[in-house]
């Protein structure tokens, strides 16, 4: 026996089974979302201290204590870059003073040496006359060391300033050539306003023979006050 159903019957059914499409939406995205795993806990960092931080965390993230820390690591480590400039800047300078500069020890170390290595007679007194020397066999050296490995001598030196504002250079090395040893004595001096100091004195002494002048102005400056002058009177 067929169910026959009214027409206002059927639209009544309709009405109660027949959900809109965003009903249907809504629930298909609350199933959706009731599915997906749950959000895990973000861990929570640790504290910015002055010894721990490495500069990652952002700034505006940090707290006034954690902002004080890294402030102070910051202002203690530009300290230190601008301590190794400033060392090396002296360090740089003291080099500068004592090595490659004009009037440094070493500076007049060297051309006094050279000059000694070069002057003929020298050469005949440490070296000899028999043959033709070259200024490589003499060696010129400072103070002897108790070490007989050491390379370096400290070279003998004394610098000062008179009243007349005039600086001095007083110093004294070692010479050795295949023949004979001998002591080089040097005095230079620099008058105000000058820039390159004056030899006043440059003398090779060997034992057993007379002394050799490079340079004597000091003894020029002596005789001609002798020969200018008798019975205490000025002829000149």
């Amino acid at each position: 026996m067929a169910l026959r159903i009214s027409g206002r019957s059927a639209r009544a059914f309709l009405r109660a089974t027949y959900k809109p499409p965003t009903l249907w939406i809504k629930q298909a995205r609350l199933a959706t979302t009731s599915s997906l795993p749950k959000d895990t806990p973000t861990p929570r960092r640790r504290s910015i201290t002055v010894v721990n931080d490495t500069g990652q965390v952002p700034w505006k993230t940090l707290s006034l204590g954690e902002k004080a820390a890294r402030t102070t690591q910051q202002s203690f480590n530009l300290g230190l870059i601008l301590l190794g400039v400033g060392l090396t800047g002296t360090v740089a300078y003291v080099l500068y003073l004592e090595v490659f500069s004009s009037t440094s020890k070493v500076a007049v170390f060297n051309r006094a040496a050279d000059r000694v290595r070069k002057d003929p007679q020298c050469l005949a007194l440490l070296a000899g006359t028999e043959r033709l020397h070259t200024k490589r066999e003499i060696s010129a050296y400072g103070e002897p060391s108790w070490s007989r490995w050491a390379r370096n001598r400290t070279v003998a030196s004394r610098n000062e300033t008179d009243r007349a504002g005039v600086e001095h250079i007083h110093m004294h090395f070692y010479v050795e050539g295949p023949l004979a040893k001998g002591t080089v004595n040097l005095h230079m001096t620099r008058l105000p306003g000058q820039k390159e100091y004056e030899y006043r004195v440059l003398a090779l002494d060997v034992p057993g023979k007379q002394r050799v002048f490079l340079e004597n102005r000091d003894g020029e400056r002596l005789d001609q006050r002798k020969q200018g002058k008798m019975f205490g009177v000025r002829w000149n």
